[in-house]
């Protein structure tokens, strides 16, 4: 393949799954150049990745030495590898992130950037296409030797899926012709055939990047590879090399499993791409099975926000229901994977309830892991941070969020992800256009102006003449919807898709009002961690309650009641802007720490006779030191949407608030 390279300043939308011709869909994605966020909520946080939070990853990835150890590998400098083993594979995150970006906002020095590491990915490419910088000179040029652990796949289908955008949203080729001979050296090397291996990577991502890169080449074999490696898993193999199976998400067989587990991240990316498999050979079953398995984990093993991964341990699925508040993991990665999952069911099936889950995801599973700077990230996403707590490992939110990790998967995940949400807005059909998610865009046949998410408000303008069929998303939390067009007004259900199919004039309106109320939640019985405890939700935000903003009392003793009213208050001076929450709540009038954190359920007297009839009067009274309740007094508690949390240090935060 003869490279080029892009010289025109055209943007180019971020089309990261863009199926063949032939894939058996309910919706497309937009064609080129079709969708474009242009301002607001998301717009704002685009440009200071862009700007920012893009070429700050370019310093970071130097100074942790994954370049250098390209470099290594190159032959151009001399040395020991450093860092994990999967080094390789941030690099072309970044990269992907690179090429969105500047089909965004071209700019050359972003461009030379780009250029420039491409080259030094192609200069470590080995003659027969391989190319794994760490395990090239970590272990003498010795591959797959223990490929549960060793990442090698996974680098390569992140390598696939920079080569895929920079192609796309560039027109520059070099790194496409790096990722076509690695992936020509994997068809080569693995499979069923006599002179194949028989094995799969522990770490999933490599099936996404196969079938995208058969889309982008219409090379077959990449998509029968990454249909083997789908199938292949459940059947023992990285048992019998001493893996544990469910932590590999390699216990069931995919099509037959019912449910996720194991590691959160490797389940979710996997999930994706036997997504991807069953969308370009018609696997029905493929895809019935990942649906169910989907419903299940919303079902089961979601935290209210979105976010995935229960257990700090081995950063896993937990049993169904076990979702820990102050423990609780939810892995960034975690939360772009199932985005990334939930699209292409969305796609497949045209079902609204996925573009809800993306709706959440975004808001409140991903959003929180990046600082409202842009530069600042979070690898895990808890649901608490208690008073005192202390900052111990390296991905621990006590720190603040952080510059970059030991472990560095999420920061430029974030980053793609950003320069990419363009192409996650809308879909298209035969003479049809859906809006799946609001922002102020221009989306082709029709542009959007909204103050989503803090603003129920949608405005969308048709701008240009003809039939289309208009479709709205209409979020399964509006209660009321109210769409108003051509002087009529229609109140469709919530958790539907609202069509509107007619010849249209260019300049033509609908205005959706969303139901933006306020509304306590309360959590299935069998979610230990928040039974006698309620959250707080408005539009699709989930709220928190965060320590600067209360007066006089400390969030870990924080009740609320359960149906006091909760009022709103528009705080443009505060978080880039938010809507607050004010909750009556109730705190104790002091702090003293008793000698015994426990209390008899049925109130036994103290020394001044019955705790009922008891006041206030000593320090025991108020912290129930000596079996008395303590005495609470009436404070009202502002909550924040969780995405703005630890924006103002490492403080205490709850989203899940005991009743009172």
């Amino acid at each position: 393949m003869t490279t080029t390279l892009a010289t025109d300043s055209r943007a180019h939308t971020a089309t990261p799954v863009l199926p063949t011709a032939e894939a058996h869909l309910t919706l497309r994605p937009l064609p080129a150049d079709a969708a474009r966020i242009t301002g607001g909520f998301w717009h704002l946080r685009q440009e200071r990745n862009g700007r920012d939070a893009v070429r700050d990853g370019y310093r970071q990835l130097e100074a942790a030495g994954n370049f250098r150890n390209l470099r290594i590998a190159a032959g151009t400098e001399q040395g020991e590898a450093v860092g994990p083993i999967f080094m390789d594979s941030d690099v072309y995150k970044w990269l992907e992130a690179v090429a969105w970006e500047l089909g965004r906002e071209p700019a050359d020095d972003l461009r030379e950037l780009q250029r420039e590491v491409t080259a030094l990915v192609a200069a470590a490419q080995a003659d027969d296409g391989y190319v794994d910088s760490v395990q090239q000179v970590r272990f003498d040029g010795a591959r797959y030797t223990d490929l549960k652990w060793s990442h090698e796949m996974y680098c390569a289908g992140h390598l696939m899926q920079a080569a895929v955008a920079q192609s796309r949203a560039t027109g520059d080729t070099a790194l496409l012709d790096v990722a076509i001979r690695n992936a020509d050296h994997l068809v080569r090397t693995f499979g069923d055939g006599a002179d194949q291996v028989r094995d799969v990577d522990g770490h999933p991502v490599v099936e996404m990047g196969l079938v995208e890169l058969y889309r982008e080449t219409g090379t077959r074999a990449y998509l029968d590879l990454a249909h083997w490696f789908v199938d292949a898993r459940g059947h023992g193999i990285i048992e019998r090399a001493g893996g544990e199976p469910t932590y590999f998400s390699d216990r069931v067989p995919s099509r037959q499993a019912t449910t996720v587990e194991g590691h959160a991240v490797r389940a979710v990316y996997l999930a994706a791409g036997a997504v991807d498999v069953a969308i370009e050979t018609g696997d029905a079953e493929l895809l019935a099975a990942s649906e169910r398995q989907f419903a299940d984990m919303m079902a089961t093993k979601a935290f209210i926000t979105g976010g995935l991964g229960a257990r700090w341990d081995f950063e896993a699925f937990g049993d169904p229901y076990e979702l820990p508040t102050d423990r609780g993991y939810a892995e960034t990665c975690a939360a772009i994977g199932g985005v990334q999952w939930a699209w292409r069911l969305l796609l497949a099936t045209g079902r609204p309830e996925y573009a809800d889950a993306v709706e959440r995801l975004l808001y409140n599973a991903f959003l929180p892991g990046v600082s409202l700077a842009g530069t600042e990230y979070f690898y895990v996403n808890p649901l608490q941070h208690r008073d005192h707590a202390h900052a111990d490992e390296n991905r621990s939110p006590a720190h603040g969020r952080r510059g970059w990790f030991d472990c560095a998967c999420c920061p430029p995940n974030i980053m793609r992800t950003f320069a990419s949400l363009d192409g996650y807005l809308a879909t298209a059909t035969d003479g049809g256009l859906q809006v799946h998610q609001y922002a102020t865009a221009d989306l082709g046949a029709v542009s959007v102006e909204t103050g989503y998410p803090h603003d129920g408000t949608v405005r969308v303008t048709v701008t240009q003449d003809g039939p289309l069929a208009l479709g709205l998303r209409v979020p399964a939390w509006s209660d009321t919807t109210t769409v108003t067009f051509d002087g009529s007004e229609q109140h469709p259900e919530p958790g539907t898709v609202h069509t509107i199919e007619r010849d249209w004039h260019a300049g033509d309106t609908v205005e959706l009002v969303f139901d933006t109320t306020p509304h306590r939640f309360v959590a299935d019985a069998r979610i230990d961690a928040a039974r006698g405890q309620v959250a707080i939700e408005r539009g699709p935000l989930v709220y928190a309650v965060e320590q600067p903003d209360q007066d006089g009392f400390t969030v870990d003793d924080l009740t609320i009641d359960a149906d006091a009213p909760i009022t709103e208050e528009q705080r443009d001076d505060l978080l880039d802007g938010v809507v607050t929450l004010r909750v009556p709540a109730h705190a104790p009038a002091g702090h003293e720490q008793a000698s015994w954190p426990y209390r008899r359920l049925d109130a036994a007297p103290g020394p001044g006779g019955s705790a009922a009839a008891r006041t206030a009067t000593s320090a025991d009274d108020v912290t129930g030191g000596d079996g008395a309740e303590p005495a609470l007094h009436p404070v009202t508690a502002v909550a924040i949407p969780y995405y703005a949390w630890a924006n103002r240090g490492a403080v205490p935060m709850r989203v899940w608030l005991p009743l009172a």
